[in-house]
């Protein structure tokens, strides 16, 4: 049974899906407006691993994440230039090729982390219609008005829109969490559609229908808009998955705004509730302050490569701490993620250099019995059963894969290892069998010269090829009480 912790409840719930053999998730994806940090990796990454726990429990998991390619506005308040506008002003490009260059920069990161592709990957501008239509059905509903800029939602008309956010609405004043407008009915009431300013002309913008406005236009002409960031989640959601879904996942960030606006305009559109579960995660900050990029800490993961890290030391670093836990990156954190997964790369190694050789049933038994993957990978999975607990699940493998490096290589049984290997790839994704293949004929060619210099007491021969091996190669040999064994050398400058 897997636990959550569950935003809607405040508390820990055993998670059962709609379905019996199918999770319905949504994630809220990124506005491709600028390259990702590492602050907002760790949001993938964490829900990443959510979805690899419910695969490895046995669900199918149907998963949309949308790409917010307009609407997403500076503020939110609703006030100020879409982000998408605002980064073509800063390339000098249109938004149409902002949003494509950096989507595609985003699904690249998204292999290099080896993030497990969802199954809809949902644009905004893609569902435009889809939006409209949910906006229609507010304003049914009697639950828009219009105002000078564009089209609002109505919280008077949602009484439990305080609810999720535990939001103390009495105590608020305009401009307390969002900046005033004198023409909302409420403070918090938000946008929906975004009307375009008069004289001027957007990259993105689409019709207005002429049923959705209050008043029509004096001068008869097409009111042009776009619509608010809030709107294209739920109309995405809830067009490719549902009415009501299982799962709901964002950041800490989302929850007094985006994800109350989320249930508000979805439940009074549809009269039943959007999400059983919302899980969030915390913030990442930078050696304890905030990532800014006016402070320069907005570390992306070119910048991380140009330091010498690659992309699963990140994966590894964000492994190490919980969701809902505040994180601190430092390249000293980093580093030590980089040496943990440096020590498992070497101890994959191992399965090419052990044999299942043929033993007696007793000492088959034996080397069973020395290392059991069942046990290890059950602790582990009971690790990220109990809300996604990670760092619990990084310790169990570590334990496991310090106590295979100390045995011969005669003791390990190698079925087990790999059996093991491909259950942490699964469930972790550190990607340990792929970046560890087995050693070509050449290596395999001259380790044997050496084993020979070795017996023969040839020293210099030995050293030399040792450095062949390694310099050649990349190749790192190990001579032990027991045996010689190579791994991969860390490519990492120091």
């Amino acid at each position: 049974m897997i636990r959550l912790h569950n935003t809607l409840t405040r508390r820990l719930d055993d998670f059962t899906p709609l379905s019996s053999d199918k999770v319905t998730l949504y994630t809220c994806g990124p506005t491709v407006y600028d390259d990702l940090h590492v602050g907002n990796w760790a949001a993938y990454v964490y829900w990443d691993t959510l979805v690899r726990t419910l695969q490895i429990d046995g669900y199918t998991v149907d998963r949309v994440m949308n790409i917010t390619d307009v609407g997403h506005l500076v503020s939110d308040a609703d006030e100020g230039e879409d982000k998408l506008e605002k980064g073509a002003r800063r390339d000098g490009k249109t938004a149409w090729e902002i949003a494509e260059y950096y989507t595609q920069h985003f699904l690249d990161g998204m292999k290099a982390l080896n993030l497990i592709p969802p199954t809809h990957i949902a644009k905004a501008t893609d569902y435009i219609s889809q939006q409209i239509s949910l906006l229609r059905a507010l304003k049914q509903r009697g639950c828009t008005y219009q105002t000078s800029d564009g089209i609002y939602f109505d919280t008077s008309t949602f009484p439990r829109y305080a609810d999720f956010a535990q939001l103390d609405l009495s105590a608020q004043k305009a401009g307390a969490r969002v900046d005033a407008n004198s023409e909302k009915r409420q403070p918090w009431d938000f946008a929906l559609w975004k009307f375009t300013e008069k004289g001027k002309v957007r990259d993105m913008e689409w019709e207005t229908p002429a049923d959705l406005l209050d008043t029509p236009p004096e001068d008869n002409k097409p009111v042009m808009g776009f619509p608010g960031w809030h709107l294209e989640c739920s109309a995405i959601a809830m067009s490719l998955l549902g009415k009501t879904i299982d799962i709901h996942t964002g950041g800490i960030d989302h929850i007094p705004v985006h994800h109350t606006n989320e249930i508000a305009q979805s439940e009074a559109a549809t009269g039943q509730r959007f999400a059983n579960f919302w899980l969030h995660c915390n913030h990442l900050k930078i050696n304890g302050g905030k990532i800014s990029k006016s402070l320069g800490n907005g570390y992306t993961l070119d910048d991380l490569k140009q330091h010498g890290f690659s992309a699963m030391d990140l994966r590894m670093f964000i492994l190490q701490g919980h969701y809902s836990n505040e994180g601190n990156f430092s390249f000293e954190n980093l580093q030590a993620a980089h040496n943990r997964l440096q020590h498992w790369r070497d101890v994959a190694c191992l399965r090419h250099q052990v044999h299942d050789r043929l033993h007696s049933d007793t000492e088959n038994n034996d080397l069973r019995h020395d290392f059991s993957p069942s046990a290890a990978i059950g602790a582990v999975k009971e690790a990220l059963n109990d809300n996604l607990e990670t760092p619990r699940a990084l310790a169990i493998v570590d334990k496991a894969l310090t106590e295979l490096d100390k045995k011969p290589p005669q003791k390990i049984y190698r079925a087990g290892l790999i059996e093991f290997l491909e259950f942490v790839d699964a469930a972790l994704g550190l990607e340990l069998l792929d970046s560890t293949p087995d050693i070509d004929d050449e290596c395999k060619r001259l380790l044997v010269e050496r084993r020979r210099a070795r017996d023969n007491k040839n020293w210099v021969n030995s050293d030399e090829l040792r450095d062949e091996l390694l310099n050649e190669y990349g190749v790192v040999v190990k001579d032990t009480a027991h045996d010689t064994l190579w791994a991969y050398a860390d490519e990492k400058p120091e």
